[in-house]
């Protein structure tokens, strides 16, 4: 149940703009950390998380959820160069739009100017709380807006707070933390 005294929104977060973008910067992204952050900061009730399925990532599908994300999934395809893709962007912008009676504000997690038209809209009808780019030297021209200057937030800063951080054994072979 939402603390009443604070604004229900939701964040919208496009998973693989953001992990390319924080490895690109030399580190990982604590997901479990970056879920307390978006709520504390953010008042974020509900992130759904958009990410493509991959067989044999479900230990990761699992520990998103424990951390408190809500995983929509897109099937993906491998390509003969061995790549895989799982392009998310409709199913973001999908469920933004199902969703949309049900928040307050909405946070999007993105540097692709792909979503463009839906932060134009949410900043149209007042429904725009943040763009959260995971990478300030790294995005696309259309979220540099003018009217999108004051939303947008960077994760650059973020490294100290938001880094994955092996546990380390104890003496004893067990994990700390």
């Amino acid at each position: 149940m939402p603390n009443k005294n604070k604004e229900n929104n939701y964040a919208f977060i496009d998973s693989q703009n953001l992990n390319l973008s924080i490895r690109s910067m030399g580190w990982k992204l604590d997901f479990a950390r970056f879920r307390v952050y978006l709520k504390e900061k953010y008042s974020i009730t509900k992130a759904f998380l958009f990410i493509g399925y991959i067989e044999g990532n479900n230990k990761l599908y699992a520990n998103l959820q424990e951390a408190g994300f809500i995983c929509i999934f897109k099937p993906t395809l491998k390509y003969q160069d061995g790549t895989t893709k799982g392009n998310c962007d409709a199913e973001l912008v999908l469920e933004a739009m199902k969703e949309y009676d049900n928040y307050s504000r909405a946070v999007i997690v993105t540097g692709d100017g792909d979503f463009y038209c839906l932060v134009q809209y949410w900043l149209e009808k007042g429904k725009l709380l943040i763009v959260l780019v995971p990478n300030r030297k790294r995005f696309s021209a259309l979220l540099k807006f003018k009217e999108f200057k004051s939303y947008l937030r960077y994760m650059n800063d973020l490294q100290e707070k938001l880094a994955y951080k092996k546990k380390e054994p104890r003496k004893d072979e067990t994990l700390q933390g």
